[in-house]
């Protein structure tokens, strides 16, 4: 969300009007339930069709546990999108569709912070590739209903991926004819996203800020268990063709993208070798239960 807001301003000093959202699934320290949240553990906020809706600063799960959307609602005051991505990127595609229509939107920005929506899935930090794949995917198949634009904020800035194979991977979309320009953080933006980033709380966002002011080395982010490398790329977003990508780029993306439901995205990356966020949290769930991890949301 925070990452998100970099380039929302960024519209904005064209004169567009714009509307944030994200997705209904919090970081596990935050919100423990492994995986994220379906439509109907939506506490509040406004349906928007099955599997959206638009969230405002008192939503939450049936826990009583803020969504990053409802705390960026209460930041911006502006009522923000929150999806349901269970049914795979057929359905997230779906919504997002039927949201924008409903909130007058007509270009859709698809924001990665860190650049591991890019991965190729052997990358020794890839950590959390599943719901990125699947809203890569949604928004190729999005791009044939209206315009969409994919981006990825803050190169290496979660710890997953390096900076240099993020730019190994922007290399890539330059090649294919998929790369659409980059922007870089002003200090207008950047005091705004440290503000932002203290109402949702975010590491990896607000290592782009301190790139943006400068900064350089290694330091550690999610206690001590993830490095990133602060470069003066950190501070830029760039933009690209998710379908392009897709087809050419993201194998990741390619691979769920004829998955009917997030279960059936994850064993198609299982498949493949790779691990995902959501075997992480139902691993940890299981251990803190005493119980076998599950294989189905």
């Amino acid at each position: 969300m925070v990452g998100a807001l970099a380039s929302a301003r960024l519209c904005q000093s064209f004169g567009a009007e714009f509307r944030l959202g994200g997705i209904a699934w919090e970081r596990y320290p935050i919100d423990p339930y492994p995986g994220p949240r379906s439509i109907d553990q939506i506490v509040g906020g406004t349906p928007l069709g099955p599997a959206a809706v638009l969230a405002d600063e008192n939503t939450t799960t049936p826990d009583g546990v803020p969504f990053a959307e409802s705390r960026m609602a209460a930041f911006i005051c502006s009522d923000t999108l929150l999806l349901d991505i269970g049914g795979g990127p057929a359905a997230v595609a779906d919504a997002i569709a039927g949201a924008a229509a409903k909130l007058d939107c007509d270009l859709c920005l698809l924001v990665d912070v860190g650049g591991d929506v890019l991965a190729h899935g052997d990358e020794a930090g890839l950590a959390s590739p599943l719901c990125d794949a699947v809203m890569l995917a949604a928004g190729a198949k999005l791009s044939g209903e209206m315009p969409t634009v994919a981006a990825v904020y803050g190169a290496g800035c979660d710890g997953e991926l390096t900076p240099a194979e993020v730019l190994d991977r922007i290399a890539e979309l330059g090649r294919a004819g998929a790369l659409l320009g980059a922007w870089g953080l002003t200090p207008a933006v950047a005091d705004q996203l440290e503000a932002a980033a203290e109402a949702v709380p975010t590491e990896a966002s607000l290592m782009g800020v301190r790139c943006a002011r400068g900064e350089t080395g290694r330091v550690k982010i999610r206690g001590g268990r993830r490095t990133v490398e602060l470069t003066p790329i950190g501070a830029l977003t760039f933009f690209f063709d998710p379908l392009i990508a897709l087809e050419r780029t993201a194998p990741l993306a390619r691979a769920v993208a004829g998955a009917e439901s997030l279960d059936a995205a994850q064993s198609a990356l299982a498949a493949a070798g790779v691990r995902t966020e959501l075997d992480l949290e139902r691993e940890r769930a299981a251990k803190a239960t005493g119980a076998a991890p599950s294989d189905s949301g």
